[in-house]
């Protein structure tokens, strides 16, 4: 069984993601040497990093793969990745642009937002997903006996025994091919703006969701990042309330942030909350739903009201001050 994985990188940087993919290969096949696929252009420092936890790294060099276009590098996968393999991807945007596509170029069962493996029986992938915003856990089977294209959650695979391989970094550039027919074309990057705060650089964040009711109890979770000494963040639901602007909000479709510490005040954990929170921080998460999804990927979990349980916690931090 051969497996491969698509990594995504940023500013010469690969995506916590990457290593991941790594966790959840082994996880399918234990034994198997993972191959990395790295797209880019100028990406030697992004390979010779990834070229850490893969067996081997193919590098896809070109100029038109500065910016990830979702339509080229659908065309360029099928072509180079051998007939019957499993293609794993970080489930963000790309390979939801992309993933369904090529699951249908390369005719591979495919399956998406993989949050957990339970194991292989025979060519048959047992997985885990959730559905309802997280709210139930559905068991799937994959029939992977003629490949697979199969994308995973980040922060779902996270370890702290991530594969070490010190794979070699081949130069696949020349099966690249023709890039001109794509229908797309990169205009620019617009940043977000960073607002009082700059949150992707905090290290310690007290973020609240929609389980804080009310605006006027958002003065209870500034008072408590003040006591911790950490800055406040939100989820979307709070933005799109207006209770606090746009550039505290924590997501994929927010801000990306790598805090050592992360307290996640009544959020329940959806991926595309958690697809914004990176470098694996220690999780505290405190939800009144005792099977909200953030409780899988939380260090500790409480199960309580938060309106009651942010007053106490701000009055012991004090305290012990």
């Amino acid at each position: 069984m051969q497996i491969f994985a698509y990594i995504v990188h940023k500013n010469g940087k690969a995506d916590d993601s990457a290593l991941e993919l790594a966790v959840a290969a082994k996880k399918i096949d234990a034994s198997a040497n993972v191959t990395a696929i790295v797209a880019g252009s100028g990406i030697d420092a992004v390979c010779q990093e990834v070229s850490a936890g893969f067996s081997e790294v193919w590098k896809l060099d070109h100029a038109d793969l500065a910016y990830p276009d979702g339509e080229i590098i659908g065309k360029i996968l099928p072509k180079i990745v051998p007939a019957g393999s499993i293609l794993l991807l970080a489930h963000e945007y790309l390979a939801m642009d992309m993933a369904p596509g090529l699951s249908i170029r390369m005719n591979a069962s495919y399956i998406s937002d993989v949050v957990g493996i339970e194991g292989v029986d025979g060519n048959v992938l047992k997985a885990v997903r959730q559905e309802y915003s997280g709210a139930v856990s559905t068991h799937n089977t994959c029939d992977m006996a003629s490949g697979a294209v199969i994308t995973i959650r980040p922060g779902c695979f996270a370890s702290e025994d991530n594969p070490s391989a010190g794979g070699s970094v081949v130069d696949k550039s020349g099966d690249i091919g023709d890039t001109s027919s794509s229908k797309r074309k990169f205009i620019e990057i617009v940043e977000a703006e960073v607002g009082d705060v700059d949150i992707s650089t905090s290290e310690i964040l007290v973020s609240v969701g929609r389980g804080i009711e009310d605006q006027d109890n958002i003065e209870l979770v500034s008072e408590l990042a003040e006591a911790m000494g950490a800055d406040y963040s939100c989820s979307r639901p709070i933005v799109d309330a207006k209770w606090m602007e746009k550039s505290r909000q924590v997501g994929t479709s927010g801000k990306t942030v790598k805090p050592k510490v992360y307290m996640a005040l009544g959020i329940s954990g959806a991926f595309q909350h958690l697809g914004g929170i990176k470098g694996n921080p220690f999780l505290v998460a405190i939800n009144k739903n005792p099977k909200a999804p953030i409780f899988q990927v939380a260090d500790i979990g409480v199960v309580g009201d938060i309106l009651e349980y942010i007053p106490a916690l701000t009055e012991k931090v004090n305290d012990m001050k």
